[in-house]
Order: C-alpha cells, then structure tokens, then sequence
C-alpha cells in the first residue's frame, strides 16, 4: 500500500494530517503594518482581560483569538485545542464515543451533513440536512463547532438529547439518544444475487483492507457468476486522503487518480494509478447523493472519468478543498487549515459543484421540487468559490413508478443496469482491457 501524509477530507470534521509542515513566509511584506495589525490585536486583548465582565483564563482568550481567525477563512478551516486534536487523532482509527454523526456549521447551527451507518444516530432517525438547534436544551447559538461536537461526545451508556429542526416540519422536535462506542465499520458488503453490493460509509484508516476482503468474498461467495458491483458512496462524508487514493487505484490500471493544487506552484500533488484491477475489470455502478462528500467524491469523480464506472443518483456534496491539521508547540493543538483544492482526472475542480451523475435517479420523495433544493457545500456560508460559474446544466431525473413500493429504488436501478436493464455498463476507457 503506498504511504502518502494522512489527509482527512471529511465534510465538517474530515481533517489533513501533514507533520512538519511548514507555513511560508511572505516576502517584502510591509513589516510597519504587520506590526500595527500585532499591536491593535495586544491592545484588545489586554482591555477584555482587564474589563470584561468575570475573570477569565489567558488560555481561554488565546484559543478564542485563534479560532476566530481561523475560522472566518471558510466553513472547514479551524482551531483544535489539545483535547481536541487528540480526539480527531482517535477517530481516525474508526473508533469513538459518542452517537455518531458527522457535522459542519451553518449560520450559527449545526448541520448534519450525514449519520453514520449503524450508530446512535442513524437509529434514531437523524438525517443529511438537519439542524441541530440545542444540545441537552443548551442552545447552540454562540458556541464554536468543536464545543458543540464536544458535548454530544461522552461515555457509552449516557444520554444527550438534540433539538432538530428539519424541512417541512413545523416546529423543532426532540431526539433522546444514548451514546455508544462507535466503532466506524466503514466498508460493509453482500451478494444481490449475481452481483456484489459494495457500501462504502467512510474513508478511515482501515477502509481500503475492507474493500479488498469484501472482492474476495464476494468473489468466494458469487463465484464465475459474478455480473458486477455496486459501490455505494451515498451519505458517505469523506475521510482520508490517503484511502480515497487507494480505493480508487484498486479499480484502476493506469491514469492519474486526482490532484491537489495549494497557492505555491510547487505545492502541486499527483496521485497516479498502479496496475492492478482488484475486480477484474468486471462492470461498476457507483452510488452518491448530497451526501456523499470529499474523498468519497475523489473515488467518485476518478472512477467517472476514467469511464470505469457509471455514476448513479443525485448530484454529490461539492466539497473540493483539501485541509491539513498543522500541530502546534507547547501543547496548543492545531490548525486544521485549507492548503488546497482538488481536481479530478479531466482536471475539474468540483468546489460548490459537486461530482454530476451520469444517470440521474432519486428515491422516492427525493428533491420532488422542479428546483432541485439540497444540502450543499455551495450552501455553506463563506464557502470557496467554484474556479467557474458556469453553471450546472438541467438534468432529467428518473424517479420511481407512481405507487411504487420499492424502498430503495437508486439500488434497484443500479441492479437493473448490472443485468442490462438499462444504459451500461462497461464503458471501454483507458483501464479497460
């Protein structure tokens, strides 16, 4: 497996780990006003120390100071106190506790960008798009996104409760949840008969060894059979970099797999494919929706413009910026700051854009009004701008018979692609052989 700098993607809480990065120096910068910009900032510093209403800790100011800096620069760019950064170091291993759920913040809320699979928070019903207006009836109106994330932290066995306002509900509702260990299963597979089912929930530090095992049982259980698979990337938030790389290149001969572009020319990164097809080159549908977000959509948007694969359902998040956590002296944490964009193969930022599939189909319910209304990273306050305004070009979506029953209808269809019931499959590109 190729060691590459552990890079978090995720949306909200996905993070970049890059020790020993170094932050340039401008040059020619004008010293003079530097130095009236650090003189203004001590004066206000000392005058909340002196006067403000309760004593308060210099560390406390300090890790304020920093956050706010950071954090006005875009939705994904922020300050982790110790505590924090050791708690992010923790869930990269795929194990956490709490109830489950990734985040960002939004005007002052915060927004559930996906549950994951199989937790406290998938159970009880939450959802991509929700807000979460209080926590334990402590509202989150003033409080930064690692407090809010901390406090629905805690033991295995206690209780948090969430008010959450949701679309087309008229008024915010409660959700009771107990906490549990999360135990991030991030790749979970079986058979649909002649094809292989692939459910791909997150990018941690073990997904690219459950893809592998999930082919080789799939192929042990299917056998010559085998039609093909579905690679489900819906409601995934992204994760590392790293295994997005190394997913893609399991389903890829040759080509470049993406590319990270900073604001130094020589910051540039490309990420090629090896030979090697783990499936055998056999046909792949792959799933996304709004949630599916960053790394997932790098594996998308590099199996989709290879043409190794057709792209099935709505169009994804859009989240193409690159953070890198930065770790601190003296115990201060770090920065969790955005370095750089993303480009698919063809060279397309997809930033506020999102990865477009090549057959759009929603599920039952799904974004019914003529204008297509979800949640977004364009709909992030501060977000980067996509690199061009073009425009996203009307699609026709496919949609489930009326009176249909079918509670999965994006999988049904994919299926029915795999077995010829449809536009397919295999696309003759340059990792075709």
């Amino acid at each position: 497996m190729k060691r590459l700098a552990l890079v978090f993607l995720g949306v909200g809480i996905g993070f970049i780990t890059a020790a020993g990065l170094l932050l340039p120096q401008a040059q020619g910068a004008n010293n003079a006003t530097v130095y009236r910009q650090f003189n203004l900032f001590s004066e206000a510093y000392e005058k909340v120390r002196a006067n403000y209403v309760r004593p308060v800790q210099d560390s406390e100011l300090m890790n304020g100071a920093i956050e706010g800096m950071v954090s006005g620069l875009d939705p994904h760019s922020s300050y982790m106190d110790a505590k924090a950064f050791a708690d992010m170091q923790i869930q990269t291993k795929g194990e956490f506790g709490g109830i489950g759920i990734e985040v960002t913040m939004e005007d002052g809320l915060i927004k559930v960008v996906s549950p994951i699979d199989d937790t406290p928070a998938a159970r009880a019903g939450l959802k991509t798009g929700d807000y979460i207006a209080a926590i334990d009836g402590n509202a989150i109106q003033g409080m930064n996104l690692n407090d809010a994330i901390d406090k629905m932290r805690g033991q295995a066995g206690s209780k948090v409760t969430l008010t959450i306002l949701r679309k087309g509900e008229s008024k915010p509702f409660d959700v009771a949840l107990t906490r549990a260990v999360i135990h991030v299963d991030s790749v979970k597979w079986h058979r649909e008969g002649d094809i292989g089912y692939i459910r791909i929930a997150s990018f941690n530090e073990e997904t690219d060894a459950g893809l592998e095992r999930a082919v080789r049982e799939l192929k042990k259980q299917i056998g010559p059979a085998l039609k093909g698979y579905v690679i489900d990337l819906r409601n995934d938030p992204g994760g590392l970099l790293d295994q997005a790389v190394e997913v893609s290149d399991d389903f890829l001969n040759s080509g470049e797999i993406v590319s990270t572009r900073g604001r130094q020319p020589d910051d540039t990164q490309r990420f090629p494919a090896r030979s090697g097809d783990i499936t055998d080159n056999k046909p792949l549908v792959v799933l996304i929706n709004a949630g599916t977000a960053s790394a997932s959509e790098i594996v998308a948007g590099a199996l989709q413009d290879h043409k190794r694969a057709i792209v099935v359902g709505m169009t994804s998040f859009g989240k193409g910026s690159v953070q890198t956590i930065i770790p601190l002296s003296e115990g201060g944490g770090a920065l969790r700051l955005t370095t750089a964009r993303y480009y698919t193969p063809s060279g397309r930022s997809i930033q506020a854009e999102g990865i477009v599939p090549n057959i759009a189909v929603a599920q039952a319910g799904e974004e019914a009004e003529v204008k297509i209304e979800r949640p977004s990273e364009a709909d992030l306050p501060g977000h980067l701008q996509p690199e061009q305004l073009g425009g996203k070009k009307p699609q026709t979506v496919i949609r489930p018979p009326a009176g249909s029953k079918d509670k999965d209808f994006q999988l049904t269809y994919a299926l029915g692609m795999l077995h010829g019931n449809g536009a397919l499959v295999a696309q003759k590109g340059p990792n075709a052989h």
